[in-house]
């Protein structure tokens, strides 16, 4: 793993040690004296994650954290300071600006390059989610992924073996958080599997068992897989948190806890988790835009044309049947000349239900262009398909098509055509031009009707 590290400290000698501890481990390093020349190179270049001094001339570490944050450039760079502070309230202050993590003075190597690996590969997540969300952003669908996540309580699922403790901690997360709280670490993993928490909170205080056990099922189901985890440890138990980092914990807090530490960092994983699951459907969105049909809902000619010869490969394989229909709306732009193209529009929607109520949960769908639609049927035979084909052009002619507002029922009705595939395999090509062909013969032998291909 490589990545940009930035190192911001006015001492040259501090600068000099973790830049030195860093390329040992093969990381890209910049350096910066103080926080104005931080922010000029994070507006300039690339950087992965930030190590940054709080107690420097100018502007200290907390002001350059918040401008970092509050630059939608900046604001998804993991930042950690490291300082020689080591109250409470400093950590409570450098999480509200917006720090990631915190490194006390001087330095464990351990926990240093422990640490620095998981925020970058929570980094390089992120990094490819927000990438692919671009697109959403391009086309308008998201106005801002960062923002409206909202200030609600999260929902946190605590993991203690012990009944005092989680009162306590249940108490102190009140204020932010519905708190569900169990003792059974297997439970636990059952009700985080099959719940919709937003973090998970596991205290290593168990007598016979290791909590690292329960973080490491949770990171390998696939429904808790990105799911936040806060690890409370021991004072000094160094070895068991490079160990959590290794495995994928997000963050952990050491005990005695300050609650106020605890608020802070549960928030912070409660936000980035709402964040990336904004990020996750927004790829989702993208992937099912570029495939379906804006108007109709159905899928779309690209993902036909992807789509139909694993179809015929797949049947062909099997020695199953598979059939294709191609309907036309009849006289369709004679709707668009006479009613407008809003009228049109609502045809082609309330024709796109209609086909939907006539196919089979395993039929395949699609607009194909205009008013001409497709539907694949695997596992049909051509008279099968032709009593499918059949029923949808009842369906079409049973109802008057109303439009909205203009108090008209339009008399729609479809012409379509129906092509079996070879015996000896097909192309899709070869097979939607035999259909083409028989919807061509059912328009010009009087429309309404559906016509077979010839074998």
């Amino acid at each position: 793993m490589t990545a940009r590290i930035l190192v911001v400290d006015d001492i040259p000698a501090n600068v000099k040690l973790l830049e030195a501890r860093l390329l040992a481990e093969y990381f890209d390093v910049l350096t910066a004296e103080n926080g104005y020349d931080a922010l000029a190179i994070c507006e300039r270049t690339q950087v992965d994650l930030i190590l940054l001094d709080i107690m420097m001339p100018g502007i200290d570490g907390f002001e350059v954290c918040e401008r970092l944050k509050a630059n939608p450039r900046t604001a998804h760079i993991p930042v950690v300071m490291v300082t020689a502070l080591d109250q409470p309230s400093d950590r409570v202050r450098g999480l509200k600006a917006g720090a990631d993590d915190f490194l006390t003075k001087p330095v464990n190597d351990l926990q240093l390059m422990s640490r620095v690996k998981s925020l970058v590969r929570l980094k390089m997540l992120t990094d490819e989610l927000r990438l692919r969300a671009a697109t959403a952003r391009a086309i308008s669908l998201e106005d801002g992924l960062e923002t409206g996540l909202g200030d609600e309580p999260g929902d946190i699922l605590l993991v203690d073996g012990r009944g005092s403790s989680q009162d306590r901690i249940a108490r102190a997360l009140k204020p932010i958080a519905e708190v569900t709280c169990m003792s059974d670490p297997q439970a636990a993993v059952f009700q985080a599997a099959e719940s919709n928490f937003e973090l998970v909170i596991v205290n290593a205080n168990f007598e016979d068992y290791d909590p690292l056990r329960l973080c490491s099922q949770l990171r390998s189901l696939e429904r808790t897989r990105f799911l936040p985890i806060l690890l409370i440890a021991e004072q000094g138990d160094d070895d068991l948190i490079v160990r959590a980092l290794d495995l994928g914990v997000t963050d952990y807090v050491m005990r005695p806890i300050d609650p106020n530490e605890l608020i802070a960092r549960s928030l912070t994983q409660i936000r980035r988790k709402r964040c990336n699951d904004r990020l996750r459907a927004s790829v989702r969105q993208t992937i099912e835009l570029a495939v379906t049909d804006g108007l109709t809902g159905l899928h779309n000619r690209r993902y036909l044309d992807n789509h139909l010869k694993l179809l015929i490969d797949r049947a062909t394989a099997r020695g199953r049947a598979l059939s294709v229909c191609i309907t036309d709306i009849d006289r369709f732009k004679l709707v668009n000349d006479t009613y407008g193209h809003d009228a049109g529009d609502v045809v082609l929607r309330e024709f796109a239900s209609r086909v939907r109520s006539a196919v089979r949960g395993a039929d395949l769908a699609c607009r194909y262009g205009g008013e001409e639609f497709v539907l694949v049927m695997p596992d049909t035979t051509p008279e099968m398909a032709a009593g499918v084909a059949e029923r949808l052009r009842a369906i079409v002619e049973s109802e008057p098509f109303q439009i909205p507002g203009k108090d008209i029922a339009l008399s729609v009705t479809a012409s379509l055509g129906i092509a079996a595939m070879l015996p000896v395999g097909d192309t899709p090509d070869a097979l939607l031009k035999r259909a083409d062909t028989a919807l061509y013969e059912a328009k010009r032998s009087g429309r309404n009707r559906v016509v077979a291909a010839a074998a």
